[in-house]
């Protein structure tokens, strides 16, 4: 089976790239086989109509709070919510989200997924640091427009297969609160580094030595993330309906491995 980890960013370019780790699972063993970097969305659009078979982690939020998409009188749906989401611009979007922050009491702006609370993951509603409001507002309707199959949320092709994934998930549990990446390179320490080598020699998976000290050496984490990410969709795809609950808010979707 093919194996996608897909380190996402709502703005890809050349200073930036979405990062796919391309994985191979042949019973328990997961390989590595190559790490891309695509630099623009018509890329990413394309790794998504790729045939497969294959099972992909996505590191972004699939959907949004259900108390926000109540509150806003949204569709709970999530074929019909991204949607009516992607057809905002951006300046909507961030307009909408300022807007709505400002009406909910001090200590409570963020409202959150059910899956947020378990997996440690930051609100939707987050437009900085890091901001996965904008990373949902690119990346779940390109989802729903290669109509691959999103379990819980939307019937596809059963062949291209998307998973939200979280790597900071799998790394807290190695690191704890330990930070190991940075985009600032004057952050990019010894600490940092020493960090990712720690979480490389935990992951269950095979790459070569040189692969390895890749992933080690790449200050912003994008790569080691997007190995992650694979690492999690490869252990969601071994367990029954991916490990995910029997039950699934429609319009929030769930983090693999929380």
């Amino acid at each position: 089976m093919n194996i996608l980890g897909v380190d996402f960013t709502s703005t890809p370019g050349p200073r930036k790239a979405i990062t796919v780790a391309r994985c191979e699972l042949k019973g328990a063993a997961l390989r590595l086989l190559a790490i891309d970097e695509l630099r623009n969305f018509n890329d990413f659009e394309a790794l998504l109509r790729d045939p497969g078979p294959w099972v992909g982690g996505f590191d972004f939020p699939f959907g949004l709070p259900r108390e926000m998409v109540r509150d806003l009188k949204w569709p709970q749906n999530w074929t019909k919510l991204v949607g009516f989401c992607a057809a905002l611009s951006r300046k909507e979007w961030r307009g909408i989200l300022d807007g709505y922050r400002a009406t909910r009491p001090a200590g409570r702006k963020y409202a959150h997924r059910a899956t947020d609370h378990p997996a440690g993951s930051s609100s939707p509603m987050k437009l900085v640091n890091p901001p996965v409001a904008l990373m949902f507002h690119e990346g779940a309707p390109r989802l729903a427009e290669a109509g691959v199959q999103v379990p819980g949320l939307a019937e596809g092709d059963r062949k291209r297969i998307a998973l939200e994934a979280y790597p900071g998930l799998l790394a807290r549990s190695v690191l704890g609160r330990e930070s190991y990446k940075s985009d600032t390179p004057s952050k990019q320490t010894r600490a940092r580094r020493d960090a990712r080598q720690r979480v490389v020699a935990s992951l269950a998976i095979e790459a070569s030595p040189a692969s390895k000290h890749a992933l080690i050496a790449d200050g912003s984490g994008d790569a080691l993330d997007a190995v992650i990410c694979a690492v999690q969709a490869a252990g969601a795809a071994r367990k029954r309906n991916f490990g995910l609950p029997s039950k699934i808010p429609s319009c929030e979707g769930w983090i693999i491995s929380s």
